[in-house]
């Protein structure tokens, strides 16, 4: 386990927090002085006092802090204990919310906020232990749906909003009147409006149990999570008093958290030092019949710490289900910060792919065909429609509208493909003439903010704003109308209007409107189904690509109560405070947000980055003066030959630097810029050193996990990957697992790409020309880089070698990026020449040789 976790146990002198005086500075309710209380471990490290004690004062004061920190800081602890600390100790904050993107993170999370506890618990005189919750998505806490219990064609999600529904419906109060008391739960729900009635809810679950005569021998109990339900495992149907329906399926689970009056039978006494997670209430959950996605809802709105993913906070599709603990009173921490702006990016971007488009123009079709069939058939669907103030014709129009976007979106996919393989892809199959790849084709001149194909289009076919407006609206509709006529079809027309209508609406500087065909091969019969002699290759989709996430970013930090922003690798620190939107909420807006005591519209926002604080004489640390390893430089690697023939002088160069380190004793990790690059190098090393050489590559999760565990077992060896890949961040080489990491190059991605070119474009809006090729590609390729060199050295005993290959790394040299490194970075990394490292190498490793 990484020692980042928190300061180590080994102190001498009582744990903090056990002095009288300690308790006094709790119970006076000043948090610069009571955050020791709360603290997980004797005694901090010195970088931790700081962080801990900056991010309170900052927090008071309604900011944010943005903590720069490599492995062994306590970043983790620190963030924890100053957010409890504030909710503890003032009335400014209720919660905690902790985001990120990586499992492993979470998992630590919770392990520190359980030690946490775990102390807290033991002082009787001191802070209460706070309450916490990790949260998972609804496809790993459906019992249903964790044992395949959906029919195949219907997704985790549709399938439970569909019986979610109808149990509600069913359990509505008007049906009946009922004055059962509600089921105990151990946590009260929120039943202010009460719209259900729990008798009837109680009367579903009874139906559904397997004492039920219905059930007692023809079906068996379901099971997951090691738990048994009480209930069958195929769903139950409603009994016929209880409906004018055929038999609607229901959900037991879901009916008796109605029964609870949206309560849960689990507290957070089931998880360890009051900290639960799926681990714990999924199965205590079920055993009860209770909905465990429901559970975690209403655990999440009770915690004072809640643990959860980017999606949570910054995804407007997810953000509804924790939208109850997201106001002014939470403290947000936010874990592995570098990646927010590329993360928050994805999460904004809209896709709606071909098959969806046309599904959503066979929802209408599906609506107006039925009303074509006789004139009550028409009335009906009239009737339905009119509850949501759309008439027929505004159906009809939409199917049109999506049957002619088919047709363009057709058109435009032959033309650009014609345009670059001049119609030979037309000829036999065309997988053999284009490429193997995912293709853009963008709808605009990306470096020109201007209307795109699409939209001009729509324009002179007459899809002027009225129509792309009302999509959204009419799809929900025909989606209610169907759901009301009991037609069979799951349709999506209301979600592709709502994309529909945000690519119209949306300006032209942030978002890039572009097609993107998926590489996507199709065999048989899936072959034989398309409708297009493309498809045969490409899935293609209509995206609505944003560029510039900071405003959005700012709403979110605008809209909480202040909290830390945190990674390894944030420097330069001024730029990521500007690309994340602090900067402009620093800045204020007289027009909006909160005014502080100061009467300054701003928010507090402070930057720090700490050193490594393992010994340093445990490591060397090397930029290697060679010359840049640019694609002009260095040449197309499937022109060169492994063993070295026909090589410019810049292979021959950073062939030496990879066999000289890869060379070193133990395991060796080799990040090249991309996996082509990758390629070539393992291939090189395969022949050049002794030791087992693997190769990454672009691959699954199952491939990727296999790869890693195999470099892990046993004998020393070298891994080969892209800096970009999965394998050089968020993977904890902890202990003996790598001696060495090598970092070839400066890992830029491509420039040419559509996406690259219109975010740059519009962080030279934002941000001024001079800093665009900096902030949007410069910057996140060095912190790459970084992370990957942040694998070596993860605790106080470990030794090892960290090696920059590029005299980019260097400082005064053209294009030099040594200004993006850390201050301490800066400092200890040493520069070299290639001829050097031999023996540079062999000293270290004979220094350290027992």
């Amino acid at each position: 386990m990484p020692e980042d976790r928190g300061a180590s146990g080994d102190g001498d002198g009582e744990p903090a927090g056990a002095t009288a005086a300690a308790g006094e500075s709790f119970e006076s309710g000043d948090p610069a002085a009571a955050w020791r209380d709360v603290f997980g471990f004797d005694e901090p490290y010195e970088s931790q006092t700081d962080a801990i004690e900056t991010a309170i004062d900052v927090g008071q004061r309604g900011g944010y802090f943005a903590m720069e920190g490599p492995c062994g800081t306590g970043k983790t602890m620190a963030a924890l204990t100053a957010g409890a600390t504030l909710v503890r100790t003032t009335s400014k904050y209720d919660r905690v919310m902790v985001v990120t993107p990586v499992k492993q993170q979470r998992i630590q999370f919770v392990e520190d906020l359980r030690t946490m506890n775990g102390r807290l618990a033991a002082d009787p005189e001191g802070p209460d232990p706070l309450d916490g919750v990790a949260l998972v998505g609804k496809r790993d806490l459906c019992p249903y749906g964790r044992e395949g219990a959906f029919p195949d064609d219907a997704s985790t999600h549709d399938r439970c909003e569909d019986l979610r529904e109808t149990t509600a419906n069913l359990v509505e109060a008007d049906r009946r009147s009922g004055d059962a008391p509600a089921a105990e739960a151990s946590l009260a729900g929120d039943p202010d409006d009460v719209w259900w009635d729990p008798d009837l809810a109680s009367d579903l679950v009874r139906e559904a149990r397997m004492d039920a005569n219905t059930y007692r021998t023809f079906d068996s109990a379901l099971e997951t999570a090691g738990a048994a339900s009480p209930y069958p495992r195929s769903q139950p149907s409603a009994p016929e008093e209880m409906t004018s329906s055929d038999d609607p399926l229901f959900c037991p689970f879901e009916a008796d958290w109605f029964v609870r009056n949206k309560g849960s039978p689990v507290d957070f006494s089931a998880g360890e030092n009051r900290v639960v997670t799926a681990d714990d209430y999924l199965p205590a959950s079920v055993e009860r019949g209770t909905c465990p996605h429901r559970v975690m809802g209403v655990m999440l709105e009770h915690a004072d710490v809640i643990i959860g993913n980017y999606n949570h906070v910054f995804d407007p599709g997810s953000r509804p289900l924790v939208a109850a603990a997201l106001d002014s009173s939470t403290f947000l921490v936010v874990d592995e910060a570098h990646r927010l702006e590329e993360r928050v990016r994805d999460l904004l971007s809209d896709r709606v792919g071909r098959a969806t488009i046309k599904r959503a123009r066979n929802d209408c079709n599906h609506l107006v065909s039925r009303a074509r069939e006789s004139d009550d058939r028409k009335q009906q669907v009239r009737d339905r429609l009119v509850s949501r103030d759309v008439p027929l014709s505004a159906v009809d129009e939409a199917r049109e509208f999506y049957d002619d976007l088919l047709s363009w979106l057709d058109e435009r996919v032959e033309r650009y493909l014609d345009e670059e393989f001049e119609r030979d892809w037309r000829v036999g199959d065309p997988v053999d003439s284009v490429p193997q790849r995912d293709v853009e084709v963008p709808l605009r001149d990306p470096e020109e903010p201007e209307p795109d194909e699409l939209t001009r289009w729509a324009e002179r076919e007459g899809y002027d704003g009225d129509t792309w407006r009302t999509l959204a609206t009419v799809g929900a509709a025909v989606e209610d109308a169907i759901d009301g006529l009991g037609l069979t079809r799951s349709p999506v027309c209301a979600a592709v209007g709502v994309v529909m209508t945000r690519w119209w609406e949306r300006d032209h500087d942030r978002y890039l409107r572009e097609i993107e065909l998926e590489h996507a091969p199709k065999t048989g019969q899936a072959a034989d189904a398309v409708d297009e002699g493309y498809q045969r290759v490409y899935t293609p989709g209509l995206v609505l690509f944003d560029c510039m996430p900071s405003e959005s970013l700012k709403e979110v930090f605008d809209s909480l109560g202040g909290g830390v922003l945190m990674s390894a690798t944030l420097s330069p620190l001024s730029v990521f405070t500007e690309v994340s939107g602090l900067e402009s909420l620093r800045e204020g807006d007289p027009d909006s947000g909160p005014t502080l005591d100061d009467g300054d519209h701003g928010r507090p926002v402070e930057a720090e980055s700490y050193p490594l604080r393992f010994p340093a004489e445990n490591r060397a640390s090397w930029a290697v003066d060679a010359r840049p390893f640019t694609a002009r430089n260095r040449g197309d690697p499937a022109d060169m030959d492994p063993l070295g023939d026909g090589w410019n002088e810049t292979r021959d160069e950073y062939a030496h630097v990879l066999r000289s380190v890869a060379r070193s004793p133990g395991n060796v990790l080799v990040a090249m810029p991309n996996y082509r690059e990758a390629e070539w190098a393992g291939a090189y090393l395969d022949e050049a050193v002794d030791k087992p050489v693997l190769v990454d590559e672009s691959s699954s999760d199952e491939a990727t996990e296999a790869l890693k565990a195999d470099f892990f077992g046993g004998g020393g060896k070298v891994l080969v990957t892209s800096t970009r890949g999965t394998l050089t961040e968020g993977v904890d080489y902890d202990g003996d697992k790598l001696a060495a990491a090598l970092v070839v190059g400066v890992p830029l991605v491509n420039v040419g790409s559509p996406r690259v070119q219109a975010v740059r474009r519009a962080y030279a809006d934002e941000f001024g020309e001079e800093n665009a090729f900096e902030y949007a590609l410069t910057v996140p390729a060095v912190r790459r880089a970084r992370q990957a060199i942040g694998r070596v050295i993860r605790g106080t005993e470990e030794c090892g070698v960290r090696v920059f290959a590029d005299r980019r790394y260097t400082a005064g040299t053209r294009h030099s990026v040594h200004e993006y490194l850390s201050p301490a970075e800066r400092e200890e990394f040493v520069r070299m020449t290639g001829e050097f490292l031999d023996g540079q190498l062999e000293r270290f490793w004979a220094d350290r040789t027992p």
